[in-house]
């Protein structure tokens, strides 16, 4: 039977009241036996030392070695475990420094880089968490290199980080290059997850091209949830339209998404935060709690490019007139395959949406958003969404300001760039432009959260921005300043040459010179210049926020990559700390900045491969039924821990099969696909967290 509105199915389970979320069926299987198989002949230490303690095995290493650890080799010439997804190794760290324990997966001929596949998880002293690895296969591409511009291919996953789950040698877990004797124990090494072999295949078909339907979707295959045609589109948005109308928010919130039905707090007619009962919280304008159930990139329609790829796309819409609105000229690509260049594009969400709700979507569409959220039991639209959706005023948000237009520190590096010059007039500047033109929108707006800044800045180590600045040209503005705090410390620059054991003729000598000093010598002055720094980015943000919108909160830079002295600087200028973490579970996240501060999840999402997408994402997971299972896991570890406030999810519409522009991802990470259609499993995880989430945080 064709399944004619697949987001019906989800919203009808939730009217029915059918809230339960099976977890996926997920086999489990244990691999190495740390009682029965603890031999001679199954495990072998290099500059370690391991003995068995039960049902697990106590290991402690040295740091002479590079990659001191254990091998666990297997007690009958090889294990076979192609059917399952994943090898998990359950660790706990029993010293008391943060470790790093990695595990690899080797079949024979494993070198470290080919015929293995590795993992790793951080862990704070005491902490428990799990090593999980997923057994990727090798490749069966047939097109010799016809695909480009994508980070995922639909192909079984190739390259050297594969394995053959069928004849796995060996695990080896390891440190790498400690800085003195660790301890950790091994608890539990499994198998779990069924293999699922991703939908789309390059064997798929014979001729391959085109590969995607009119409507952006992988054309060889079928699943569940895929659009056929238009009359179809126009059947479910029927359909789900009376099914919207029985759902509701869940039972207890108030028009914000707080909890009218619990403790009532002061009311200040804006969101503010609050320790209650022993945990961080949101606190709404009515003074009710309110934990952050959110979404990102709200109503966002990503483009594709079509340059170069005349014969991959079936009926291509963008030579329709209805349709030639959503090609999107001259979009910038940062990198990959058009990398540098400004391609003509496409976008088949933004097309699929005019065919679905007509020549009016723009205003009929964010309706039906308004009242998905609420009957998927999210509360916020959250960062990088659509502010005409946010200014609906239905559902509370947030807002983001950012260093765009300030000149980058010159010898800065990092994923996404380089890094603001703090010191530059031009990046306060640009804040208060920022700030000024919200005056009438969010600002002052009680369904404004507040505000983001940036997101996942290169913070690198707690010296990377002190050498990066004086790597930098002497007209710098934050060379300048830190060579005013070197003059004011030293005086003399023979003095500082004695410390750093430099030569530097003169201070104007140190300020041409590009050359960074030893970082253990100079060390000290480096600190405290990148604490300088940290200070001045969110102190800077916070009184560019407060000046035009004092009531709304300063939500922090969404750290991807954070050291403890950037984490103490956010934690002493921000009224929440922010975290983008791509990980299975945050209920053991421990904040590094030293203080007990309120925490937000900016992003995080899993993605897997049973839906027609040829990438899952950040995180992967064997099919819907265990991506949904993952979701409610993830929120529910949050909302137990005691600084978490909210999370928000990344993002609300799956990225284009054929990937975005900017940089090639083409994740299926989205509750919606490129067709709009819901994915039912997600949006029944989200409802029925959301359900309980309030009596699950206070403890009820």
């Amino acid at each position: 039977m064709r399944i004619t509105s697949f987001a019906g199915i989800a919203l009808g389970l939730l009217c029915a009241g059918q809230l339960h979320l099976q977890s996926a069926e997920m086999p489990e299987r244990t691999v190495f036996d740390f009682a029965k198989d603890f031999s001679p002949q199954t495990v072998r230490a290099t500059g370690a030392e391991i003995s068995p303690s039960g049902d697990s095995a106590r290991v402690t290493t040295g740091y002479t070695e590079p990659w001191p650890g254990v091998t666990l080799l297997a007690p009958r010439d090889h294990w076979d475990l192609s059917g399952f997804a994943w090898v998990n190794l359950k660790v706990r760290n029993t010293g008391t420094q943060p470790i790093v324990v990695h595990m690899r997966v080797d079949n024979p001929g494993a070198d470290g880089v080919k015929n293995c596949r590795t993992g790793s998880t951080g862990l704070e002293p005491g902490a428990t968490g799990v090593v999980r690895v997923e057994l990727k296969r090798a490749s069966q591409d047939t097109l010799d290199g016809k695909l480009f511009g994508l980070r995922g291919y639909p192909v079984k996953a190739g390259g050297n980080d594969t394995v053959d789950p069928a004849r796995l040698s060996q695990f080896v877990v390891f440190l790498d290059h400690p800085k003195e004797n660790q301890t950790f124990e091994l608890l539990a090494l499994s198998a779990s997850g069924t293999y699922a072999p991703p939908t789309a295949g390059t064997s798929d078909a014979d001729p391959y091209f085109p590969l995607i339907d009119t409507f952006g979707q992988y054309r060889h295959k079928t699943w569940p949830g895929k659009v056929t045609s238009e009359a179809e589109l126009k059947q479910r948005r029927e359909q789900e339209a009376e099914e919207l109308k029985k759902a509701g928010a869940p039972a207890g919130w108030d028009s914000y998404g707080g909890w009218a039905d619990g403790p009532s707090l002061k009311a200040t007619g804006f969101f503010r935060v609050e320790k209650y009962a022993g945990k961080w919280w949101l606190v709404d304008p009515a003074g009710h709690l309110f934990w952050s159930q959110g979404i990102d990139c709200v109503r966002s329609t990503d483009a594709t490019p079509i340059e170069e790829r005349d014969d991959w796309f079936e009926n291509p819409p963008w030579k329709q007139p209805d349709f030639v609105e959503f090609i999107v000229p001259s979009a910038y690509a940062l990198k990959g395959h058009y990398a540098g260049r400004s391609l003509k594009c496409f976008s088949f969400a933004g097309a699929n949406l005019k065919r679905k709700y007509g020549p009016d979507w723009r205003v009929v569409y964010p309706d039906t958003i308004q009242k998905r959220l609420r009957a998927w039991g999210l509360n916020t639209i959250a960062n990088w969404s659509d502010m005409s959706v946010a200014m609906m005023r239905r559902t509370p948000y947030t807002d983001s300001l950012g260093s765009h237009g300030t000149r980058m520190i010159a010898g800065s590096e990092g994923y996404w760039g380089k890094f603001p010059d703090v010191f530059d007039p031009a990046f306060r500047e640009g804040l208060a432009r920022q700030m000024a033109a919200k005056k009438n929108g969010s600002a002052n707006d009680p369904w404004c959260l507040g505000y983001f800044s940036d997101n996942e800045m290169s913070w690198g180590d707690e010296l990377s921005l002190a050498l990066a600045t004086l790597a930098s040209p002497p007209d710098q503005p934050a060379k300048q300043a830190f060579l005013a705090d070197l003059k004011a410390r030293y005086g003399d620059i023979a003095r500082l040459n004695a410390v750093w054991d430099s030569s530097h003729a003169s201070w104007d000598a140190l300020l041409a010179s590009t050359a960074k000093p030893d970082s253990a010598k100079a060390g000290e002055d480096l600190k405290a210049f990148y604490t300088r720094a940290a200070e001045t980015y969110f102190r800077t943000v916070r009184d560019a926020i407060k000046a035009v919108a004092p009531h709304q909160l300063y939500l922090g830079c969404r750290f991807a990559w954070v050291n403890a002295r950037a984490a103490a600087a956010t934690a002493k200028y921000c009224d929440v700390v922010s975290y983008n973490l791509y990980q299975r579970s945050v209920a053991e996240f421990r904040f590094n900045g030293g203080a007990d501060v309120p925490l937000i999840i900016g992003e995080f999402h899993f993605g897997a491969l049973d839906r027609g997408m040829f990438h899952t994402g950040l995180v992967p997971v064997a099919n819907q039924t265990e991506r949904a299972a993952a979701y409610r896991n993830y929120v529910e570890g949050a909302l137990r821990h005691p600084q978490f406030v909210g999370t928000h999810w990344f993002q609300y519409q799956d990225e284009p099969t054929t990937g975005r522009t900017y940089d090639e991802e083409n994740y299926q990470i989205g509750f919606v696909d490129v067709a709009d259609t819901p994915y039912a499993e997600t949006v029944q995880a989200s409802r029925a967290a959301a359900d309980r989430m309030y009596r699950l945080r206070l403890g009820r």
